[in-house]
């Protein structure tokens, strides 16, 4: 249950991703102001920053190099929280730089985590292993009936000895 957990945990981070991505896509002139008038950095960054939101969580939603592309993102959101929303006091910003702080601490969970995978040959890897496990178990157990099977206890006063099969002659227990 707790692979289930982890897939809809880092997809539910992957559409954030992929969301403002396109957002920054669909309005580069929006995003590039956005830029400039908060930093100092060139407002040019508005469509490689869209384009790299888009790629990552389309990345992590798919479960390819997951550790990876989280560590990355959760530099992405700790540099955007303290390049865009330091500013605290202002409401606003401090439940944005917030909503940061949970994402960053939900991309060190997939990064610790992330290598559950959603692919069906995952699981159908899984399940040839816990078959395999199964038939190792069960092949281990006839092993030991079959060996208790083989020595029985032949009564001699208050002591017994155990003979083998090879040591009856004609395979009746009771001989």
């Amino acid at each position: 249950m707790a692979w289930i957990a982890a897939i809809v945990g880092r997809l539910c981070i992957a559409v954030l991703f992929v969301v403002a991505g396109v957002g920054k896509l669909t309005d580069p002139a929006g995003t590039a102001q956005f830029i400039t008038s908060n930093t100092t950095l060139p407002g040019t960054l508005a469509v490689p920053t869209g384009i790299f939101e888009i790629v990552a969580g389309l990345l992590l939603a798919l479960g390819f190099m997951t550790r990876l592309v989280a560590i990355v993102l959760a530099g992405f959101v700790a540099l955007a929280t303290l390049l865009f929303h330091y500013q605290v006091t202002d409401p606003m910003q401090a439940q944005t730089a917030l909503k940061n702080l949970a994402v960053f601490g939900g991309l060190l969970m997939v990064f610790a985590y992330g290598q559950v995978s959603w692919r069906i040959s995952t699981w159908k890897e899984r399940d040839r292993r816990h078959t395999a496990e199964v038939a190792a178990a069960r092949a281990e157990a006839r092993a030991d009936a079959i060996e208790q099977d083989r020595t029985v206890t032949e009564r001699t006063g208050f002591f017994s000895r155990r003979r083998t099969v090879a040591d009856r002659t004609d395979g009746d227990p009771r001989t």
